[in-house]
């Protein structure tokens, strides 16, 4: 009667605490997981979840329900490893690189996961400012790397880990903190802290600033994110990051942050990996895990669309 891919609509379902974002993350239309949820509901002769509710509320039935998809999917993740490393698909290697120099909160406890559930493969980190990661996994000298800039690179398939929106922080005291949002023409009025990489490799100047025609007063570099808030805070400019990586400095009061444009600057962050590894066990539970891991862990971000 009840079916794993139930199980793994309410964890969707409780992750995302919307049916819209849920169905976008678990891969059906709204429509399909509705009647999903309508089929589950009849079957059992009961209400899963408070309609209309903000946020949304499971009934007691429906949090039994979650209880037992929090024990059983971790078992069903483990018997399809075991069942992988029976087929011979546990020895392997995996180099991957960053270029998302913020994503540390959460690749982390991806790669500590991963290593735990696959002893016998053979992990290797780089990262680095001048590096260029995307040529060096088409050559093969890397496996995976994790970027929102992808290549047209005729070997290496990029997918999609989650939508993220890129926000401005800024002093407490910043004319801009009192805003909704900045145009092109604000920012370019201030001093843009940056990392130490091309522009060309930043959003907030390859899809902001520079469609129109625009760059900013002057720029600021420093490698880490903490050094970058400090300046922020200090009033020696201002600086565009993921939502996500902002999300400490704010709870902390450190900072304000506004939206790039009326409608925000939304980016989807990608794993790149060649398309002669995708479909070895490895891989796949490394890309699950990292998406699992992503919407445990941060705030703000959203699952891609289908067809995106």
């Amino acid at each position: 009667m009840i079916e794993i891919r139930h199980l793994k609509t309410l964890i969707a379902l409780r992750d995302t605490g919307s049916l819209v974002e849920a169905a976008e993350r678990i891969h059906l239309t709204q429509s399909a997981l509705s009647h999903q949820l309508k089929d589950l509901e009849d079957r059992l002769g009961c209400t899963l979840f408070i309609r209309k509710s903000k946020p949304l509320q499971f009934t007691s039935a429906g949090m039994r329900l979650l209880q037992l998809s929090d024990e059983v999917m971790p078992l069903l993740r483990s018997a399809e490893r075991d069942l992988d490393r029976m087929a011979g698909g546990e020895v392997g290697r995996l180099n991957m690189a960053i270029e998302c120099h913020s994503c540390f909160q959460w690749l982390m406890p991806t790669i500590d996961s991963f290593r735990n559930n696959w002893p016998e493969v053979e992990m290797d980190f780089t990262s680095g400012f001048s590096f260029t990661p995307l040529p060096a996994l088409a050559r093969g000298e890397l496996d995976l790397v994790v970027t929102s800039d992808p290549l047209p690179l005729s070997n290496v398939e990029y997918v999609p880990l989650f939508r993220y929106e890129g926000l401005l922080a800024v002093a407490k005291q910043h004319p801009f903190a009192q805003k909704h949002f900045v145009t092109e023409q604000e920012l370019a009025g201030e001093t843009l802290i940056v990392y130490p990489v091309d522009k060309e490799r930043l959003d907030v100047f390859s899809r902001f600033l520079m469609p129109a025609g625009l760059e900013p007063v002057d720029t600021r570099s420093a490698e880490l994110t903490i050094m970058m808030m400090q300046l922020v805070a200090s009033g020696r400019g201002v600086c565009a990051l993921p939502n996500w990586a902002l999300t400490e400095y704010l709870e902390r009061d450190y900072v304000r942050s506004v939206r790039l444009g009326q409608n925000g600057l939304w980016s989807t962050l990608f794993a790149a990996v060649r398309k002669d590894s995708l479909d070895s066990a490895y891989m796949k539970d490394f890309l699950r895990t990292a998406r699992e891991v992503s919407f445990r862990t941060l705030n703000g971000i959203q699952p891609v669309p289908i067809g995106e």
